[in-house]
């Protein structure tokens, strides 16, 4: 069983690393801001939401200018957040609570919320659906009280933003993920190039026997892997430091 693991492991690494997309920060006004990541290996969205910490604010999901306000996705937070839909002209009324709050902080006068939800759900009827391979970009509306306040009324500012997400590359580009083996194919002599620090290396062949353990002096970023007698084939490595794993292929002729 652990060597079916380890080869599954290998071969889901092999298919592509994991995938997430952001739009960045996008400022709504002087004390509000809305960042969305979309992480198509958990299916969930993430967003850091910011507001006044005095009274309550709310964002519009998939709302443009000049929209219909008969229906819409809604978050509002006043003394809680609470997932909402617009209907008519009045506030915005109560619906299912899709959105988890992960933290709830509060820093020199703004709220800082982090909320996750599925990118998409089971009423789809009421929330902006968020498809990873389609969703490129996200329309937004934004409304706070004009007053320290967490009555919901009349009284506040509105307004519209768009946010387009792009490719989260920086923290693969950075990581065990974008080390580099060369050469490959190797005749069992071969170097790993990392661009973090690198403490062990394992190698394993195609049934998971462990072949060598190479402990990596210093936490170097550039190794020399010797495997002597080694049978042709393709061989697994697995990359480790202190935070983080990463597997890649290496074939010896």
């Amino acid at each position: 069983m652990k060597k079916i693991t380890i080869l599954l492991f290998c071969f889901l690494s092999f298919l592509g690393f994991s995938q997430s997309k952001t739009t960045g920060v996008i400022n709504l006004n002087a004390n509000m801001t809305a960042n969305f990541t979309l992480n198509n290996a958990t299916s969930k969205v993430t967003l850091v939401l910011k507001g006044p910490s005095d009274r309550w604010f709310g964002l519009g999901l998939g709302i443009s200018s000049g929209f219909n306000m008969s229906a819409g996705d809604a978050l509002v937070y006043s003394t809680s957040l609470t997932d909402r839909n617009f209907v008519g002209f009045q506030a915005p009324i109560n619906d299912t609570q899709d959105w988890t709050t992960m933290s709830n902080s509060i820093a020199s006068g703004i709220r800082t919320l982090t909320l996750e939800r599925n990118l998409t759900t089971s009423d789809g009827a009421n929330d902006l659906q968020m498809p990873y391979a389609s969703t490129s970009s996200i329309r937004l509306s934004w409304t706070r009280s004009n007053a320290a306040s967490n009555s919901l009324s009349s009284n506040h500012l509105v307004g519209f933003a768009t946010g387009t997400f792009t490719d989260v590359l920086s923290v693969q580009d950075f990581s065990l993920n974008a080390s580099s083996i060369y050469p490959n194919p190797s005749s069992g002599e071969f170097y790993i190039k990392t661009k973090t620090n690198l403490s062990r290396v394992n190698v394993y062949n195609q049934t998971g026997g462990l072949v060598k353990t190479i402990i990596v002096a210093a936490d170097s970023r550039e190794v020399k892997v010797e495997v002597n007698g080694i049978q042709s084939g393709v061989y697994f490595l697995e990359l480790q430091n202190d935070s983080e794993k990463s597997w890649k292929k290496v074939i010896f002729n």
